[in-house]
């Protein structure tokens, strides 16, 4: 078992290699903290030898000018140990802010930058904390712990060297005790190290409930789950507590036992040496200082066993970051990318394509797809639920790769293009809006960051969307709310249609862009999307079929296949499955 312990040990330690390309650009901080530790720890050092000059030579032996000049050089020594740490801390606080602050840019621009199928399999309750969380702890190791490690190191090695010149039959006795005390430090912090990692899970578990059920409050409270996810959160943070409660008992022990050793050593060299003085082979003044050292050198030992806890914590934390920096999205740039001609004609062509979702491998999303779209065409795409429509539209932007199959636009490969050359070329109005905390023109916006705030204005008001918006207190600066719970359905799904007008892009694909509308503000809305449509090539997904009456062609999809298409009046006249449902929605 220890065998295995120790290699596995050993990994999760390494794991804070990791962070040495955020703490080295910033190593002039480094060199000043190591300068300042130095500078304070020496004069550390320096404080027992004034104590043993003092009660060596004693009061009574000297002149007054003596005694002022001797505590004057003490009180120097004093203050370049108050200006050095002071100056230590500093320099070494900052380089864990300015590291920290890289290691959670670099962590946001990879996990931002993943594949949709990654966020599929993740939580993103979990992926906060490991932001949050986890990051917090490492700080904690890199703006304390290590300057605590390192002073204590220092400390202890300058200690041990005074304490071997200054008895040496003292220091060998001290040198016995070095093995019992470090043994606890090795046995326990293997189980501290597992459950430091154990408890960040948990506590992850925990924040993955809380941002689910806080993201969904309506739908909780419309079912009245309040107490049940209450107590769901609280058996997370149940769990949470009980490996924390174990990973705290554990380091307890830890402090405890190197405690009790460190101090029963010092008791025994004193009684050793108080014996020395009593027969004379040792001077008061010389057992003094080495008192002091020894005491420094405790109190480094105390320190140090404390710090390895938060090495261990730290390293599990690291260890968790390292997995999401190491995580390689599943679709990737194309190393020599094609460009798209300008200007965009907008042509699109889906070729014998098959496609299975990753979490469902046996059932097949599209199957032997083959479309071609002409550039300006207006096409719908009709269907059950599950018929594969959403699945065109996912493999458009690349969210995903088909197993089989070849898309183009404009005759490339998408797989061939600049995933922002790609998508920056289409413009969607899902069906799930979504909506960020800014304002009204951040929002809008969203579909074009250089829009002048004129631009954002017609874009509003082509979607049928000023009129709400100039309602609001602040007008367009008015603030929407986390996932715009100030605003109805609708008014979200206009904000997503301005978005589109306002991007203007070759390519636009409307997932059930007027859903949430009701009838007099469809009637607006589809004159608006007629417009917008007008000059780009639109795919166009609709449960209703009274939306898509007026398409160029109707593709009807069922099982991933296509099973007809041409126009409404033809395909009502062919019969089948768009006959019937369109039976279905007009005599109801």
């Amino acid at each position: 078992m220890s065998e295995t312990a120790t290699p596995r040990a050993t990994r999760r330690i390494s794991a804070l290699r990791g962070l040495w390309p955020f703490l080295e650009p910033h190593r002039a901080l480094a060199v000043g903290w190591l300068v300042f530790l130095g500078l304070s720890s020496g004069a550390s050092l320096v404080l027992p030898m004034a104590f043993r000059y003092i009660i060596d030579r004693g009061f009574g032996h000297s002149s007054p000018a003596v005694i002022n000049a001797t505590f004057l050089a003490l009180f120097g020594v004093a203050l370049v140990m108050a200006v050095a740490t002071a100056a230590r801390y500093f320099c070494i606080t900052l380089l864990s802010e300015r590291a920290l602050a890289d290691l959670r840019n670099t962590l946001y621009a990879q996990v931002i930058r993943l594949d949709v199928g990654f966020f599929e399999r993740s939580r993103v309750g979990e992926l906060l904390s490991r932001l949050s969380a986890d990051t917090e702890v490492v700080q904690a190791l890199v703006g304390s712990g290590v300057s605590v490690a390192l002073r204590s190191v220092v400390m202890l090695l300058g200690a041990a060297v005074a304490m071997a010149w200054t008895a040496p039959s003292l220091a060998g006795l001290t040198a016995l005790v070095i093995p019992a005390v470090m043994l606890p430090i090795l046995v326990f912090g293997r189980r501290v190290q597992k459950l430091s990692r154990a408890s960040q899970d948990r506590l992850a578990d925990a924040a993955a409930i809380a941002n689910e059920t806080l993201n969904a409050s309506t739908a909780v409270k419309a079912y009245a789950r309040e107490a049940i996810e209450s107590a769901r959160y609280s058996d997370a943070i149940g769990r949470a507590l009980a490996t924390a409660r174990r990973r705290i008992g554990t380091r307890a022990l830890l402090t405890m036992a190197v405690i009790v050793l460190v101090f029963g050593a010092i008791t025994l060299v004193l009684w050793e040496g108080a014996r020395q003085v009593l027969a004379g082979t040792l001077d008061p003044g010389v057992l003094g200082q080495f008192v002091l050292y020894a005491v420094f050198a405790a109190g480094s030992v105390a320190g140090l066993s404390e710090v390895w806890g938060d090495v261990l914590r730290a390293a599990g934390a690291m260890e968790r970051l390292g997995e999401l920096l190491a995580e390689r999205p599943g679709i990737a740039e194309p190393a020599q990318p094609l460009a798209l001609s300008r200007p965009v004609r907008g042509a699109l062509s889906f070729e014998n394509v098959s496609f299975h979702y990753p979490s469902r491998p046996d059932a097949a999303a599209l199957h032997d797809f083959t479309l071609d779209v002409r550039p300006g065409e207006t096409v719908a795409l009709v269907g059950p639920s599950g018929a594969g429509k959403s699945t065109v539209f996912s493999l458009l932007l690349r969210f995903y790769d088909p197993q089989s199959g070849r898309i183009g636009i404009d005759g490339i490969d998408l797989r061939a293009l600049r995933l922002a050359e790609l998508r920056g070329a289409i413009a969607l109005v899902p069906q799930e809006t979504v909506i960020f905390s800014g304002s009204a023109t951040d929002n809008i916006r969203f579909g074009r960051s250089d829009a002048g705030d004129g631009e954002v204005v017609e874009a509003a008001r082509a979607a049928e969307a000023h009129d709400f918006i100039s309602a609001l207190p602040d007008g367009y600066a008015a603030e929407m709310g986390e996932r715009g719970v100030r605003l109805s359905g609708g008014q979200r799904q206009r904000i997503a249609i301005a978005r589109a007008i306002l991007r203007d892009a070759p390519l636009l694909l409307l997932d059930e862009a007027t859903s949430a509308l009701d009838a007099q503000s469809e009637a607006a809305i589809q004159q608006a999307l007629a417009r917008l449509e007008q000059g780009r090539t639109t795919l166009v997904i609709a449960h209703r079929l009274a939306t898509v009456q007026r398409a160029d062609r109707i593709v009807v999809m069922d099982g991933g296949r296509i099973v007809a298409q041409g126009t409404h009046e033809s395909l009502l006249a062919e019969g089948g499955l768009y006959a019937e449902l369109a039976r279905l929605q007009f005599v109801a």
